[in-house]
């Protein structure tokens, strides 16, 4: 063990890089990514067990997720946990979590590490996966895979620099030191959108912490998390550690966010769920003895400001990128583009261009951008929106379901006036609206201007407006000059303000502390 330690320690030493993208244009790529979706084809249909402390649990009781694109194509079937099972999965994490919160950090990076060169390793049979059970295109399931093994890597190493000294103010007489210990069971209930990516983040973040977790993956996308759940196995981690409970988020999230021995609840979602969880961990059940932490991201509605300086054909691009992307099913995702009125029909004109270019079908194929929307309902909701827009805008593109499966056309609204429902609610679909701002002052108003906080993007020449929208512009993760999509770990660390969550900060330093609470030791000589 020593030597395996030691090892830990030395590839803890390198410095953390960014994963790069695969080059679909190389036909190496190409043809092994093409070989893994007919591989992950052959096995779709088949069912998955619960897991709690090891044991593979099935149940009479099922749902099935389908593949978007075909909805008549069943992903897998999985099983329908109850709140029985759901509260014994607790359990098990809370006997479990009484030897693994001793275990070195070193050893719980190791996990994050081994699972990290798995996971490189089945690169394009986990694409395939989110091809098939999400319609990611393949750059998007590629970017997806990335930021996952980011996560890993990067989460291994904060686990390593948390558990080492923290400069404190010493005195005479004492030994002073700080150590940050992991909180107990948590429950992580991840979304479908990243279905690998924040999956694999916010688990691996709250076990290499020292926590014991209770994974409750989106009904539509647990078969990704099956993935992850056999590299894990595959890389020794003990039974117990992570458990993997699937079914109604109403029935098995509540009685997670519930039982009094649940120390936190990790989410990523809408923000009406947010909302739901926050209220009821913040009731102390009997046998409570702590304040539950709660750790949310919730939606967005975010915007892309142009002002009469800019590139018009790069903010017409970040324009386009951050609304269509994955079908704008990102909480990060541009919704609004905000554009001052010199330059606006100009900008109108070239989004227009541009996003009648986007290809929209079918995803197993290279060249497609577009896929489905998730699932029915997300299409019947979103469509419901764009009957909305109609009346609130000028719809100048897009507007229509393409069957059989869930696809829905890019779609675009023009002279949308900033407080309509189209430019305050989250859509979480292709539907951007366009607003015109009488100057930059006004634009950075109207964007302010909605309950969310999350992400933004302006396109501007001048250092001086810059500084007044490093200043006054209220998100999270800002960016000038670029889409408002696609932070990288370690470099943007993400989270919002308001209503789009607790600021988490995912992928930056201060985000294992979240999973952790500091202990002050004094020692006198």
């Amino acid at each position: 063990m020593a030597k395996v330690i030691e090892d830990i320690a030395a590839r803890a030493r390198i410095p953390f890089k960014n994963e790069s993208f695969t080059d679909f244009s190389k036909e190496e790529h190409k043809r092994a990514q093409a070989e893994a979706i007919e591989q992950v084809k052959s096995e779709l249909g088949r069912t998955y067990p619960l897991i709690i402390g090891g044991k593979k649990i099935t149940t009479q009781d099922t749902f099935a997720s389908v593949n978007p694109s075909q909805p008549d194509q069943v992903i897998g079937y999985f099983a329908r946990a109850t709140v029985e099972q759901a509260n014994e999965a607790v359990r098990v994490a809370a006997e479990t979590f009484e030897k693994w919160q001793y275990v070195p950090a070193e050893e719980r990076a190791g996990y994050l590490f081994a699972a990290a060169d798995l996971m490189r390793q089945r690169r394009f049979i986990i694409n395939a996966w989110m091809i098939y059970e999400v319609g990611k295109s393949w750059v998007e399931a590629d970017a997806d895979t990335a930021e996952a093994i980011d996560f890993l890597e990067f989460y291994a190493r904060e686990a390593l620099r948390l558990a080492g000294d923290h400069p404190i103010t010493q005195v005479d007489g004492e030994d002073n030191k700080l150590v940050y210990i992991p909180l107990g069971v948590g429950a992580v209930i991840p979304p479908w959108n990243f279905p690998c990516a924040i999956m694999v983040g916010m688990t691996s973040a709250a076990f290499v912490s020292g926590n014991t977790v209770i994974l409750k993956p989106a009904s539509t996308s647990p078969a990704i998390a099956y993935q992850f759940i056999r590299i894990l196995e595959e890389v020794g981690l003990p039974a117990g550690v992570v458990n993997f409970l699937t079914g109604s988020g109403a029935v098995v999230g509540d009685t997670l966010v519930d039982n009094p021995k649940t120390r936190f609840i990790a989410f990523t979602g809408s923000r009406d769920v947010g909302l739901r969880i926050y209220e009821r961990a913040s009731k102390v059940h009997k046998g409570q003895r702590w304040l539950k932490r709660s750790i949310l991201e919730m939606g967005g509605k975010d915007a892309v400001v142009v002002d009469e300086t800019a590139d018009l054909d790069a903010a017409a691009n970040g324009i386009v990128t951050s609304a269509f992307g994955f079908q704008g099913q990102k909480c990060s995702a541009g919704s609004r583009a905000i554009i001052v009125e010199q330059v606006y029909d100009q900008i109108v004109q070239k989004v227009l261009d541009k996003a009648r270019q986007l290809s929209l079908g079918d995803v197993t194929r290279p060249d497609t951008y577009m896929g489905p929307v998730v699932d029915e309902s997300a299409m019947r909701k979103i469509l419901e929106y764009i009957e909305i827009g109609k009346n609130e805008g000028r719809l100048v593109l897009g507007g229509s379901h393409k069957g059989p499966g869930y696809f829905i056309e890019p779609t675009i609204f023009a002279d949308v006036d900033p407080q309509a429902r189209i430019a305050q609610e989250e859509i979480f679909g292709p539907v951007l609206a366009i607003i015109k701002a009488k100057d930059f002052a006004d634009a950075l108003h109207i964007a302010n201007d909605t309950e969310y906080g999350l992400t933004g993007a302006v396109f501007t020449n001048k250092p001086e407006r810059i500084e007044q929208a490093q200043k006054e512009y209220h998100v999270g993760n800002l960016y000038f000059n670029r889409k408002c999509t696609g932070a990288l770990v370690g470099v943007q660390p993400f989270g919002g303000f308001n209503m789009s969550g607790t600021d988490s900060k995912a992928g930056g330093k201060d985000y294992l502390l979240l999973f952790t609470q500091a202990k002050s030791i004094a020692t006198k000589k």
